[in-house]
């Protein structure tokens, strides 16, 4: 059902404008605060009005030590100028203003002894710091730009649909930062070759998480807004205040900061065996269905899930490659199975006519993406 048409109409592309929990945001950050210290920390897709990650960098701006806190939102934010009625109120497109807020320093608003979220409030209400912005806010613009220049660490969620031109733009002037992203941007042309050259990583956390979506977000036709059931089923949530939710599953953290998980080993225990583990027949490496089942006794090339980058030390092992072999051709390999299991094999094709011969041969081709790697020698 398509709601507020007018408001989503202007907000063309940005239907992934998700807002992310304020727990989510502390689970990933808390592993991060030594690098927060005396930094100006800029979040540039983030509202201050909505965001959390400015709510949760403004009650720790004390306790971190931060240097400055920059937000700067979009002119198209929801609830843009709408003060706290987080998504409730719809302003009018033309009423919009894009802003930005720079704080140095945060102090106890109301007297209390404690830096909380009513002083954040309270800090947001008087519009401390806070000013417009000249043009629309976009990331992109040169006085987004000007103040990124002027960020040490740059930490928000990005539109997803933009995530490759965000990534090329930290890039482009050399800032460090912790973002969230689809894990699905791990195979992005423009992506993997950063992480293969540990130039980005994964940060701590990966998998389910729960976004916040503005009200002109628009969900199928067939979905009922008063069966939640259903919607909890296809993975949306309406919680007590009315406010949507969307559960995506496959969400990463991605920085450039080093912390300590990156430099964590992992566990070997499995031995190497040609049975265990098959070559492709058009690339010359190992098959390894599970990262847990990586051997420890293999320096040779090994196909491995996606998910290794969970995983991923680089002083224990090298990335090759993504997905492709040298002929240019997704991997593929051949294996005896017995014929009884030929269908239950987990990477043959959905077509049954891959199978050669009446002994039982398959020529499988992985359904899930391959990274291709190898031990270091010092392993």
């Amino acid at each position: 059902m398509a709601r507020n048409k007018n408001l989503h109409s202007a907000k063309s592309q940005k239907n992934d404008e998700f807002y992310t929990q304020l727990s989510d945001i502390e689970n990933e950050l808390s592993h991060y605060t030594d690098h927060f210290r005396d930094k100006v920390i800029y979040c540039n897709c983030d509202d201050p009005f909505e965001s959390n990650f400015f709510k949760y960098f403004a009650m720790n701006f004390n306790l971190f030590g931060l240097k400055k806190l920059i937000c700067t939102c979009y002119v198209g934010s929801p609830i843009t100028g709408a003060e706290f009625d987080l998504f409730h109120q719809d302003i009018p497109v033309s009423n919009q203003k894009a802003y930005k807020i720079e704080i140095d320093r945060v102090e106890d608003e109301n007297g209390d002894g404690a830096i909380d979220l009513k002083d954040v409030e309270l800090l947001l209400k008087n519009k401390e710091g806070m000013s417009e912005l000249k043009g629309d806010g976009d990331f992109r613009s040169l006085e987004c730009v000007e103040l990124l220049k002027q960020s040490d660490i740059v930490v928000t969620n990005p539109p997803f649909s933009l995530f490759r031109e965000y990534v090329a733009q930290l890039m482009k002037y050399e800032k460090k930062f912790i973002i969230l992203g689809n894990q699905n941007a791990i195979t992005y042309k423009e992506i993997f070759p950063l992480i293969r050259n540990d130039r980005m990583w994964l940060g701590y956390h990966s998998g389910h998480t729960l976004f916040a979506v503005p009200s002109y977000y628009e969900i199928p036709d067939f979905y009922d807004l008063n069966d939640k059931n259903k919607l909890r089923s296809n993975g949306y949530i309406i919680d007590k205040n009315g406010v949507l939710w969307r559960n995506l599953g496959n969400i990463c953290w991605f920085t450039n900061l080093d912390i300590a998980k990156r430099h964590e080993d992992l566990y070997l225990y499995e031995e190497y065996s040609p049975e265990k583990y098959p070559k492709y027949d058009n690339y010359d490496a190992i098959n390894v269905d599970k990262v847990v089942e990586i051997p420890k006794d293999y320096f040779g090339v090994m196909g491995v899930p996606i998910t290794f980058l969970d995983k991923y030390n680089p002083d224990q092992f090298e990335i090759v490659a993504f997905r492709k072999g040298e002929d240019g051709k997704d991997l593929v390999f051949t294996r005896e199975r017995e014929s009884s299991t030929i269908l239950s094999y987990p990477y043959t094709t959905a077509i049954a006519g891959m199978i050669k011969n009446a002994e039982g041969k398959i020529n499988g081709k992985p359904t899930y993406a391959r990274i291709t790697i190898r031990r270091k020698l010092s392993q």
